[in-house]
Order: structure tokens, then C-alpha cells, then sequence
């Protein structure tokens, strides 16, 4: 007699499942994975619905290809972009201050959002956003001491 063997049950389309991010193990901020929630849209093909906070070379509405090991989903590669850009943004004085409300109405404005864990902003920049000037901004609120800001992933057109 043979042992049946079960596939994990498929999922509708359109449904969330949680995708882990294997990250840089000596990295800054001390974790081994992000977990980011992702929408299927075919096998083994999620759009992350989620701005990263510290994976890098991913954003919001990218495609990735994902596999289940055991009973994670984990991301493999990159299948499609979104054309969204990913910053983080460490700010000192908190997102209550009058600094900071005053500096991130000018991203807004731009049409940027953001996830926040504490300290720490997971900045989304949609493609409709003046990459050069969101950029111009999070250098001058740097300057100005307001928050320290990185690169998570580059999704626009830039010229080089």
C-alpha cells in the first residue's frame, strides 16, 4: 500500500498569504527574516501588498515568485515590478512632531505613505511620484536632522 501525499490545499486567487524574507544575516537591524503579506495571482506568483522594511530590492505591488518550505512561503525571486520605491526613513524626534509633520507633508503631497514600526518608516513612493524630488526632500529633512533615511529598492526610471 502506498502513502497518499497531500499538496497543501491551493489557494483562491486574490487570497493573502503571509511571504518571508530571508534577510542579510550581519544586518544593522538584527532580523533574520520580514514576514510581508502578499496577494496570489498565480501559482507560485504573489503581489506584496506590504511596504518592506528591511528587505531590500523589493517594494509594494512587486510580483515575486514564492515557495512553501514546510509550512513558510518563501520568496525566491523577483517576477514582476510595480514600479514602486521603498525608503526608510529613522526619525528622532517621533512622527508627532512639529519637524516631522511639516517635512513629511511635503512627501505626502507627492503622493508617498508609509508603514511605521516606532522609530522606523517603511516609505512607499508610488510610480505617479517625482522620484528626483522625493529624493531631494529626504536628503534636506537628513540635512535639517529631522530623520536619517536608506534605499530599500529604487523602482522608478532614473537617468544615469
Amino acid at each position: 500500500m502506498r502513502d497518499a501525499k497531500h499538496d497543501r490545499p491551493s489557494r483562491a486567487r486574490g487570497s493573502l498569504e503571509k511571504v518571508v524574507f530571508p534577510l542579510e544575516p550581519d544586518a544593522w537591524h538584527g532580523h533574520a527574516t520580514e514576514t510581508m503579506w502578499a496577494e496570489l495571482v498565480s501559482p507560485g506568483q504573489y503581489r506584496l501588498r506590504n511596504v518592506p522594511f528591511y528587505a531590500r530590492g523589493v517594494s509594494v505591488e512587486d510580483v515575486v515568485h514564492a515557495q512553501f518550505a514546510g509550512d513558510a512561503l518563501v520568496f525566491s525571486s523577483v517576477a514582476a515590478r510595480g514600479g514602486h520605491s521603498t525608503y526608510r526613513l529613522f526619525v528622532d524626534g517621533g512622527i508627532e512632531s512639529p519637524e516631522f509633520r511639516l517635512w513629511w507633508k511635503r512627501l505626502e503631497t507627492l503622493g508617498c505613505s508609509f508603514e511605521q514600526a516606532d522609530r522606523l518608516l517603511a516609505v512607499d513612493v508610488p510610480p505617479s511620484a517625482d522620484i528626483y524630488e522625493v529624493y531631494r526632500i529626504f536628503e534636506q529633512g537628513e540635512q535639517a536632522k529631522v530623520w536619517d533615511f536608506q534605499e530599500g529598492h529604487c523602482g522608478h526610471p532614473v537617468k544615469k
